[in-house]
Order: structure tokens, then sequence, then C-alpha cells
């Protein structure tokens, strides 16, 4: 597929850039592509996806923070499919299913998330998402350190006992894997924003 990549100079985009092309892949302007995959700054998504609309290309968003409904309705109008997870680590969803099936039997729960200080959201999107997944008002803490890259763990408590659900990413060659995948079916996706990496797991 011909991807036009935005944030190919940042910390997700210099490991995804040549990873997409041994994957076969092949970068190039967006007048020549046939999607779009967003690894920038929050700030940035909506401007980004609404030139890959006018172009009518199917957007992959890796950043957090922006608008959900804005760009669901503009992908609408245009017919075009988005697709965006708040993480690509596989092991990071499945943390997110555990802890969904945890929350049915040990309700009282809070999110720790750490990233690096770079990070412009806080909560994180994983955070948000895994909060939405346990219903209720699930307090979450926020960590932003140097040497850091992007860790979660989601703390059950119960009378007696405590339960830990934790994923790390330790470099971000684990968001590669489900890169590769949420493109491998961002062509069969419905006009909209679709969110979530579990949708294809």
């Amino acid at each position: 597929m011909k991807l036009v990549l935005n944030g190919r100079g940042g910390k997700v985009g210099r490991v995804l850039a040549p990873a997409l092309e041994v994957a076969g892949h092949e970068l190039v302007e967006a007048d020549a592509a046939d999607a779009m995959v967003d690894f920038t700054v929050p700030d940035a998504v909506e401007t980004n996806v609404s030139a890959a609309l006018e172009l009518g290309l199917p957007c992959m968003i890796g950043t957090t923070g922006f608008d959900h409904a804005r760009v669901d309705a503009a992908a609408r109008e245009r017919g075009v499919a988005c697709f965006h997870a708040p993480n690509f680590a596989l092991g990071a969803v499945l943390m997110m299913r555990f802890a969904k099936e945890a929350a049915a039997f040990m309700p009282r729960a809070e999110i720790i998330e750490l990233h690096n200080e770079a990070k412009k959201d806080a909560p994180s999107g994983t955070a948000k998402a895994t909060a939405e997944l346990l219903g209720g008002e699930i307090p979450i803490h926020s960590v932003r350190l140097p040497g850091l890259v992007a860790h979660q763990e989601v703390l059950f408590g119960d009378e007696g006992q405590l339960l830990t659900i934790r994923h790390d990413t330790l470099s971000r060659e684990a968001f590669v894997p489900g890169v590769l995948l949420a493109l491998e079916r961002l062509p069969g996706l419905p006009p909209g924003l679709t969110v979530g990496l579990e949708t294809f797991l």
C-alpha cells in the first residue's frame, strides 16, 4: 500500500517508517497515497485528517487526545473510513480485555498510567478507553517522567486482596504489529471513525 506517514520524524514515526517499508508498504506524498497514517500531536490530527479526506484517503490515527466526534462526522460526510486505536500494542489491548473481565468480579478499581514527559495528553487515550470498558467513574492517575515509554496498570481491590493487571511497552517496536494489522483491515471498514484494535482481535 502507498502511505503518507504524518509524524515520520517523531518517536513512533522513526520506528514505524522503516517497519512499514520492510512490510512492503511504500511511503509517498499525499497526492500519490492510498491511505494516510498519523502519529503526530493532538492539535494536528483534525487538520491532517481533513486534508486526507479531501483526497478520499482512508486514515489510520495513532495520535490520542483529538475530538472523535468531529473526525467521525467529517469521515462520514466524505464516505471515507478512519480508524483510531488508543494503543497499537497487542499486549495493551489484551490488558484492557482482561481488566474488563476482572471488573465483573472486582468492581473497585483504579488506573495508573505512566508515559514519557513529552506526551501531550493526560490521562492517556489507553487509560480513558480502559475506564470506559470498566464502567463507572474509575480514577485515573497519570505519571509523566523521562525514561518511560508507555505503561499502564489497573488495580482491583477487595477485602484482603489486590489484583494488578499491567502492561509495559518497553520500546515503540511494540506498536508495529498492531499498525500492520490495522492497515490490512482499513480498506474494509465502513465510512466514519472505527475505534479500537480489539475490533480486529
